[in-house]
C-alpha cells in the first residue's frame, strides 16, 4: 500500500471546495473516477467541521488506496462523538447527508484516535476512468 495523500485543513466551511479539488487530484492520478469520492469527502468533511471541530482546528483529509484496491477516503477532527444516521422527515432542511453518503460507499465507519478524537472513513468502490 502507497502512502496515504493527506491535507491538513482548518476547520472552515470555505475550505470544503479544497478538499473535494484534493480529492479530485489523487482519484485522477490513480486513475480512477472521482464523482462518489468528492460528493462523499464534502459530506466527511462538512461534517468533520461542523459537528467535530472548533473554529480554527484542524481537520485532518486521507485518501489511500487498501491493498485489495479498495480506495478509502477519511477525516479526523477532535469530538469522540460518532456520526449517526438518522431518518429525517421529508420537510427537514439537512440531516440527509449521512444517508446519502451511505448509500454511495461500499462500507463506512469510525475509529478513535490515540490523543482524543476520532477519524471518519469511508471505502468508495474503484471505478477506473
Amino acid at each position: 500500500m502507497a502512502e496515504p495523500a493527506t491535507m491538513v485543513i482548518k476547520a472552515e466551511a470555505g475550505e470544503i471546495r479544497r478538499v473535494r479539488e484534493f480529492v479530485g487530484l489523487v482519484f485522477g492520478a490513480w486513475g480512477l473516477e472521482d464523482y462518489v469520492a468528492r460528493t462523499v469527502v464534502s459530506e466527511l468533511a462538512t461534517n468533520a467541521i461542523t459537528h467535530g471541530s472548533s473554529e480554527g482546528e484542524m481537520v485532518v483529509v486521507r485518501a489511500y488506496r487498501r491493498e485489495d484496491g479498495g480506495a478509502v477516503v477519511e477525516t479526523w477532527d477532535r469530538s469522540d462523538a460518532v456520526p449517526v444516521v438518522r431518518s429525517v422527515g421529508d420537510a427537514a432542511e439537512s440531516g440527509r447527508g449521512l444517508l446519502l453518503m451511505e448509500a454511495l460507499v461500499r462500507r463506512w465507519g469510525t475509529r478513535p484516535l490515540s490523543e482524543g478524537g476520532k477519524v471518519v472513513w469511508a471505502e468508495i468502490e474503484p471505478v477506473s476512468v
